[in-house]
């Protein structure tokens, strides 16, 4: 079975205020090293998409939908798995405010 990763406008947006908050605040060296491993993550669900763990904040949001997280870093990358397809729902920095994640998902 072929799964592919797919990232909404949403975490793709959030990728690049990733980009833009390490570029400033360090180098763009090390934003792209953040990205880039966040990236590389998220392509271990091409081959196990049932790895990561069921998002509690999350849990019967959409019938029939569970969210799933990996941690990389201080970051959760959200995901839904259906049939064949991934989708990167969000890309949320756990040390923010945990309700802020309900509103990402909207």
């Amino acid at each position: 079975m072929e799964v592919k990763v797919l990232w909404s406008d949403t975490a793709l947006g959030q990728l690049e205020d990733i980009y833009s908050y390490y570029k400033e605040k360090a180098s763009p060296t090390v934003a792209r090293k953040i990205v880039k491993k966040l990236i590389e993550v998220s392509l271990i669900l091409e081959s196990n998409p049932m790895v990561g763990v069921l998002e509690p904040l999350l849990k019967g949001r959409v019938y029939g939908k569970e969210y799933r997280f990996l941690v990389e870093k201080n970051y959760k990358i959200i995901y839904c798995f259906n049939a064949n397809i991934v989708e990167v729902m969000a890309v949320f920095d756990a040390r923010q405010n945990p309700e802020k994640l309900k509103a990402l998902t909207d």
